[in-house]
């Protein structure tokens, strides 16, 4: 048997055609920078703070994977909230890693009426990103409709720990203020 040396030259040419196929490599935005930087916001900076942390935690790095997210969310906006959580069904089932899938899926079953299973989604998703404040408030207002006003109360705080300006989180809060539950000493 011969062991024919390496040719680098086609060592090289494989290797390109091998990252050809696998799309391209693309570099995820540092998430805790873009965290600080809401945290440190203003209220006129923070939409937009807002926007590129929401926009980084959406790439899973697939295309198809983020088809499969797009697709769910205009299921959503239509209504048709079965349909919704097939897609993220495949998009969880194909990217158990990706926490935005979870996140989405979970929206998808409040809107259905499934609270069971949009907690059990609430806590993946929190699991793989726990600096996910949509993830945490929608946490706290499945918790607050099953009467744990005072763990809501406490991931409100959490929400508004991570991004001082977001409106439903002040809201809910100060809703729960009024109604004497959430005060601190």
């Amino acid at each position: 048997m011969r062991i024919e040396p390496v040719n680098l030259k086609h060592t090289v040419a494989a290797l390109g055609v091998a990252l050809l196929l696998c799309g391209p490599v693309r570099a995820e935005p540092d998430t805790a920078a873009l965290l600080e930087t809401l945290r440190t916001s203003t209220p006129e900076q923070s939409g937009m703070a807002e926007r590129n942390i929401e926009r980084a935690w959406s790439r899973s790095g697939s295309a198809a994977m983020d088809l499969l997210l797009r697709r769910g969310r205009a299921a959503i906006a239509k209504g048709d909230f079965d349909v919704a959580i097939d897609h993220f069904t495949a998009l969880t089932d194909h990217a158990p890693d990706f926490a935005e899938g979870y996140h989405a899926r979970a929206t998808a079953f409040f809107r259905a009426g499934l609270l069971g299973p949009a907690v059990g989604d609430l806590e993946m998703a929190l699991a793989l990103n726990p600096d996910n404040f949509n993830a945490i408030f929608g946490l706290g207002v499945l918790f607050e409709e099953f009467g744990k006003t005072r763990r809501a109360a406490e991931l409100y705080r959490r929400v508004l720990a991570l991004h001082p300006y977001h409106e439903n989180a002040t809201k809910a809060l100060d809703g729960l203020k009024r109604d004497g539950i959430g005060r601190t000493l």
